[in-house]
């Protein structure tokens, strides 16, 4: 038996009636988060360039799940993703002070390579954000080629360690959403703005009209960015898609290391 059109539609969409500018979108979130990571490295005391950074995330939510719906090879995104997740993870941590004493356990002067491996495995105790772009994009691949029972496996798991995961599960439900409603971009910014309401209204600490939200309220106008129905395309450098990511993290490891900071 055939599935109904529009749970094709929303398995796998055929075109993008939201945003098509994915370049603009990526160059904008690779921009918040830069300023988000100098915030916390460099300049702890301005706040300001944290909230900045919390449209990033959503940005980059979105990007997976215009991907995933684009993509004419699923297996070559998904090991790209899979890699860009795993070869800088050790640099994120140390970056942005998630290492453990378990990191060090091994001396580097008596055994280098186990040095190393242990240094690896154990900087996983804080994953990258990375890591979430991955298992979303694993989903929604999954969803794309019908392999629903997959793809609710996954999910499980997500909500299994959401706690280790950065934006836990409810940042895989936003990708989620993104992608289910990439044809309908007039359902899109209702559903993804009450979503992020929601998801914020869980945190304290930043009231509006008497309402207490927590810090990623600030990431509601990439909601609005991701779903307006623009259809022109910004061209950006290759390297931006898989480059930015590392490279950003060590120049500001560098930059940290210098006396002024």
């Amino acid at each position: 038996r055939k599935t109904p059109a529009m749970f094709d539609s929303l398995l796998r969409p055929s075109q993008i009636r939201t945003n098509n500018d994915a370049g603009l979108l990526r160059l904008i979130a690779c921009v918040c988060m830069c300023i988000d990571h100098a915030g916390k490295m460099l300049f702890p005391g301005l706040t300001w360039m944290r909230l900045v950074g919390r449209l990033a995330f959503p940005l980059f939510a979105y990007g997976i799940a215009v991907g995933a719906a684009m993509t004419k090879n699923p297996t070559r995104y998904l090991s790209r993703v899979m890699a860009l997740a795993l070869i800088p993870q050790p640099l994120y941590a140390v970056a942005l002070d998630h290492t453990v004493i378990a990191m060090y356990d091994v001396p580097f002067t008596q055994n280098p390579l186990l040095a190393a491996w242990n240094f690896y495995i154990e900087s996983w105790h804080t994953p990258s954000i990375l890591l979430s772009l991955f298992l979303g994009l694993a989903i929604l691949l999954c969803l794309r080629e019908k392999k629903v029972v997959l793809a609710i496996g996954i999910y499980v798991l997500c909500e299994r360690f959401t706690g280790t995961l950065d934006y836990g599960v409810e940042g895989i439900r936003l990708i989620l959403l993104f992608y289910v409603f990439l044809e309908h971009p007039f359902i899109a910014l209702p559903a993804v703005t009450l979503y992020m309401l929601a998801w914020a209204h869980s945190g304290y600490g930043y009231p509006f009209f008497g309402v207490q939200f927590g810090m990623r309220i600030y990431a509601l106008p990439a909601a609005m960015l991701a779903c307006l129905p623009i259809r022109r395309q910004t061209r950006t450098p290759r390297w931006l898609n898989y480059g930015f990511y590392p490279a950003h993290l060590l120049i500001l490891l560098i930059l940290e290391q210098l006396p002024m900071f």
